[in-house]
C-alpha cells in the first residue's frame, strides 16, 4: 500500500526563544516576515508536481503571524498545491498569540487539527522555562477553540523541568485531561547544546523524570488514551497522520528555513539561517545546506529505529532481519524489545530506554563493519 506524502511548512518566528529550545527559531525578526513568506511561496513553486496528503505548519510559533500574514500563507498553499486534498491539516500555536480572529482564519482555511504548546499549567514553571503565556491564557484559548468547533486539539506537555515536582506535573496532566483533548504529546526535558539551559548548566533529574513519565502513562491509559508512539498519546482515531509519515519512513516535502525533506530516497536539509535562506531562494535556487542518499545498511538502520518509535511495532524486511540479527537478539535478551508475530516492538522498559535501542541501528552499528553486515 502506498504511503501518504506530507507537506511541512516551517514558520521560524517567536516572541521569545524558550530556554530549552534548539529548533530553528528566531525572536525579534518581525520585519523579516513578509520577505520570508514571499521566499516560502517561491520555494513552493519549485515543486509544481508534488501532491501532498497531509499538511503540517510548525515552528517556531506559526501563531505569531498576523491575521493578514496567515491569510497570505493559506492563499499561497491553495495556489501552489491546488490539487491537494488534505486528509489532515495541523497548525502549531502558542496560547498567547492565538486569538479568535486567527482561529476563524484557520477554520475557514481547512485546518482541522491544532497543536497547542502548553508545557505546564504551573505559572511559576512557565516563567522558569521562558514561556510567555499563563495557565489562564491556555484555558481561554482552549475554550475558544472548542466554541469554534471542528478542531481536534493536541496539547504539548513537558516533564523533568527545573524545580518541577511529580505533583506539579500530574496536576497539569489531570487538568488537561479534564478538558478532554483528542491528543497529548509528552516530552521529557533534554538540555541541548547552545540553549540557555545548557549555558546555565541545567541538569535533568533522570530518576524523577522517569517517575513522571511512568505515572503519566498510567494516567493517560486510565483516561482512554492509546500510547501509539513513544511521546504521543491519542484517543482512538486521532493519531497524527502527518507524523506517522515520518515514523514509517514515508516521503515528505519541507519548505522553509531549516526544514527537512525526504523525496526519492534523498534526504535534504534547508539552510537554517534566516537571511541566507531568503537570499538563496530569491536567487532562484533551492536553499539546501546538506543532502544524503541513504542506502544499504544505513537505510535499513534508519527504517528500524523510526519504525520502533511506533508502539504497535515494526516488521523488519528479510534483509534487516539478517543484517541486524545480533541487534534484534541482543535487545530481546536484554528485555528492551519483544516479538509479537512478525513485529518487534519496544517493551515497557524499552520505552524508557529507547535511545539505547535506537543507537543499535545507527552507524557504527555497534562496531560492525559494512562488509561484515552486508557480506
Amino acid at each position: 500500500m502506498k504511503l501518504p506524502r506530507g507537506l511541512y511548512l516551517h514558520i521560524p518566528f517567536c516572541s521569545i526563544k524558550c530556554f530549552y529550545c534548539d529548533f530553528t527559531a528566531f525572536s525579534g525578526q518581525n520585519k523579516t516576515v513578509a520577505r520570508y513568506l514571499a521566499a516560502l511561496e517561491k520555494e513552493a513553486s519549485f515543486f509544481p508536481d508534488f501532491n501532498p496528503d497531509t499538511l503540517y505548519i510548525g515552528g517556531g510559533t506559526p501563531s505569531e503571524l498576523s491575521e493578514e500574514e496567515l491569510q497570505f500563507l493559506f492563499k499561497m498553499i491553495r495556489s501552489r498545491f491546488s490539487k491537494a486534498d488534505f486528509k489532515e491539516a495541523t497548525f502549531e500555536a502558542n496560547p498567547e498569540s492565538l486569538n479568535r480572529e486567527k482561529i476563524k482564519i484557520l477554520k475557514d482555511s481547512g485546518v482541522g487539527r491544532i497543536s497547542l504548546g502548553l508545557q505546564t499549567l504551573e505559572d511559576r514553571l512557565l516563567k522558569s522555562i521562558g514561556r510567555r503565556h499563563s495557565a489562564r491564557d491556555f484555558l481561554s484559548v482552549f475554550s475558544s477553540l472548542r466554541r469554534a468547533g471542528n478542531f481536534s486539539i493536541s496539547v504539548d506537555l513537558m516533564f523533568g523541568l527545573p524545580e518541577q515536582k511529580l505533583a506539579d506535573h500530574l496536576r497539569s496532566l489531570r487538568q488537561v485531561l479534564d478538558l478532554s483533548p483528542e491528543h497529548i504529546s509528552l516530552y521529557g526535558l533534554q538540555v541541548e547544546d547552545w540553549t540557555l539551559f545548557s549555558k546555565k548548566k541545567i541538569n535533568v533529574d533522570e530518576s524523577l523524570a522517569r517517575e513522571m513519565f511512568e505515572a503519566s502513562i498510567e494516567a493517560l491509559k486510565t483516561a482512554g488514551f492509546v500510547h501509539y508512539e513513544i511521546s504521543n498519546f491519542a484517543l482512538s482515531g486521532f493519531e497524527s497522520l502527518h507524523n506517522r509519515i515520518y515514523w514509517r519512513n514515508g516521503e515528505y516535502l519541507g519548505l522553509g528555513c531549516g526544514a527537512a525533506s525526504y523525496l526519492n530516497g534523498m534526504r535534504t536539509m534547508n539552510e537554517d539561517r534566516l537571511i541566507p535562506y531568503c537570499a538563496q531562494i530569491e536567487s532562484g535556487k533551492r536553499a539546501i545546506s546538506s543532502e544524503e542518499k541513504l542506502e544499504g545498511i544505513e537505510r535499513l538502520g534508519e527504517m528500524a529505529f523510526l519504525g520502533l518509535r511506533m508502539l504497535e511495532g515494526y516488521v523488519p524486511p528479510p534483509e534487516s532481519s539478517r543484517v541486524f540479527a545480533p541487534q534484534w537478539n541482543s535487545l530481546t535478551s536484554r528485555g528492551l524489545i519483544e516479538k509479537r508475530g512478525e513485529a518487534f516492538r519496544l517493551t515497557r522498559e524499552g520505552v524508557f530506554l529507547a535511545n539505547q535501542v535506537f543507537m543499535e541501528f545507527v552507524s557504527p552499528f555497534n562496531q560492525m563493519s559494512k562488509s561484515e553486515a552486508l557480506g
